[in-house]
């Protein structure tokens, strides 16, 4: 028989064990709990979950904003042998009852905000069994179990079966893949893959230790944000700072002054939010040892303005939902701006060319990847595990190139290089450009077609606060640091740039935006060469 193992037990009961029950385990708006506190309702509410049926196995959605109830759930489901499934707090009705439908979850955990929604959403899920309503929720399943958190807890109070017999293998959680391309695919993970991103990325890169306090912009349905704020501080024994606020600038400047985190984690985006914000002081930071940045890469232009502004580096890596967490990282101390860094200790890469060849240093190649805490597979998606999960390697569809000294460089997704002029062009090499502009704050660049139907590079940026972006300085600005085949053909300004739930861009939406301004750019152009509107108006 396979030796037990279990991760929720893994990771609170060790820090009792070891007689660390009174440090904080959990600090933020919502309040504080110890260590002996968070495992005591940990096992309550595993209790209660098995005394209102749920088997293990079965799966439990988790539709909750940030906070220690959201944790517990996430952790007692897991005790209890069953799957959590935490969703985007982003998705609206529609969406999370296909969600509910596709995991065919028995029960859903939601909190109090978010009731209308997942109300609309439970109507549509045949196969719901009940709810358990944080805050009181005003969710009612139309058949089966309605429970308020603190009913389940009196319901499991005095009763600890302990963690259930799972081993290394069996299924611990499912994460929704952020459906950038398509429906959401959930990527199926093992109690053992927890322990194995807290050995590799959280020990060897990250380094937590009990004294840190770790506060994540990325909310605990993301996998990003589920290590930082729960596997990496609980591992530890650290502190996890949890917010149920959407993240802004000012939200994130509070949790800095009143929780004071060591550690802190974000998006490329979000650093430049904070790095334009006038909510953030440049003081701000002090207590950060250092942040780290994932979902996209972080160009070397915004790792320098935030070192030089707040005096604390970014150690920028790369992880996927499928992968669990980080896989490919800078270190601390050790950054090279403008890459993602080398592999994490435990996992090998590959970069193969379109002709399936192993790719040479310094030419592009399909990053695949190779580890221990890799999904299982897709849930009922076999012919994209299939193409995603190659025998032990998983093609991530990240273009990388990796120099001499082994460190690798992002050039975009295998469907968002641009061959502008029969010469392949690297997205996030534009928008590095376009960042070192005073006016610009955000930038992203997609493909259009011109007219001759040839692909072109165009940008798209968001104004930096106070300041009002010229296109044609911009695209000046690009003809000096880069070739002329790589400079932006257009230049359009938007508000906001279309992001998914969690914080990455919607390339595809852009492009249909794009194309869709240039269309209307054309029709302007050709009334008025038409002389059927006056000039003045076309602008």
């Amino acid at each position: 028989m396979p030796k037990p193992f279990n991760a929720a037990s893994y990771l609170v009961d060790r820090q009792i064990s070891r007689g660390h029950g009174g440090r904080t385990a959990v600090a933020g708006p919502r309040g504080t709990l110890t260590y002996a506190e968070l495992g005591s309702r940990v096992r309550r509410a595993a209790a209660g979950l098995r005394a209102i049926g749920l088997r293990p196995e079965e799966r439990v959605m988790v539709f909750s904003a940030d906070g220690p109830e959201m944790l517990v759930m996430l952790l007692a489901a897991m005790r209890a042998g069953a799957v959590p499934v935490p969703v985007s707090t982003m998705y609206r009705s529609g969406e999370l009852g296909e969600l509910l439908r596709d995991s065919r979850a028995r029960f859903l955990v939601v909190s109090a905000e978010f009731a209308e929604i997942a109300q609309a959403a439970a109507r549509e899920a045949p196969d719901l069994a009940g709810v358990v309503a944080i805050d009181d929720a005003d969710v009612r399943p139309g058949r089966g179990t309605r429970v308020t958190y603190e009913e389940l807890l009196g319901l499991g109070a005095g009763e600890d079966a302990g963690p259930d017999a799972t081993h290394d293998d069996s299924p611990a959680l499912w994460l929704y893949t952020s459906g950038t391309t398509g429906t959401p695919k959930a990527a199926m993970h093992r109690h053992a893959n927890i322990r194995q991103v807290v050995e590799t990325y959280g020990a060897q890169v990250l380094g937590a230790t009990a004294d840190d306090r770790c506060f994540s912009v990325a909310k605990l349905f993301f996998a990003y944000g589920l290590g930082n704020a729960a596997f990496f501080p609980l591992a530890a024994g650290a502190t996890a700072v949890l917010d149920p606020a959407r993240p802004t600038p000012a939200s994130v400047a509070a949790r800095l002054a009143e929780d004071r985190p060591t550690l802190f984690f974000a998006g490329p985006t979000f650093f430049a939010a904070l790095l334009h914000s006038p909510d953030i002081a440049d003081d701000a930071f002090a207590p950060v040892r250092f942040a780290v940045s994932a979902g996209e890469a972080l160009p070397a232009e915004l790792f320098t303005r935030f070192r030089d502004r707040f005096g604390i580096e970014i150690v920028d890596g790369i992880g996927s939902t499928e992968a669990l967490h980080i896989f490919l990282s800078n270190r601390p101390g050790a950054v090279r701006p403008g890459t993602t860094g080398t592999p994490v200790p435990g996992y090998d890469l590959r970069l193969r060319t379109a002709d399936g060849r192993e790719a040479a240093d310094g030419e592009p190649g399909n990053l695949f990847l190779r580890g221990p805490s890799l999904a299982t597979g897709y849930w009922a998606r076999t012919d994209t595990s299939r193409a995603v999960f190659q025998g032990e390697w998983l093609a991530t569809g990240d273009i990388y190139v990796r120099d001499a000294d082994g460190y690798y460089a992002c050039l975009g997704r295998d469907n968002d290089m641009i061959k502008a002029g029969g010469i392949w062009v690297s997205p996030s090499e534009v928008e590095a450009r376009l960042l070192s502009h005073p006016t610009v704050a955000q930038a992203a660049v997609v493909a259009a077609p011109d007219a001759d139907g040839l692909d072109k590079p165009v940008a798209c940026v968001v104004a930096a606060p106070g300041h009002t972006v010229d296109a044609e300085a911009l695209v000046a600005h690009c003809r000096e640091g880069l070739a002329a085949f790589k400079r932006p053909r257009h230049v359009f300004v938007f508000d906001a740039l279309p992001m998914t739930a969690t914080g990455k861009l919607r390339r595809y939406v852009l492009r249909s935006v794009v194309a869709e301004r240039l269309r209307e750019e054309e029709k302007e152009e050709a009334a008025v060469a038409a002389g059927t509107v006056p000039e003045e108006q076309s602008t």
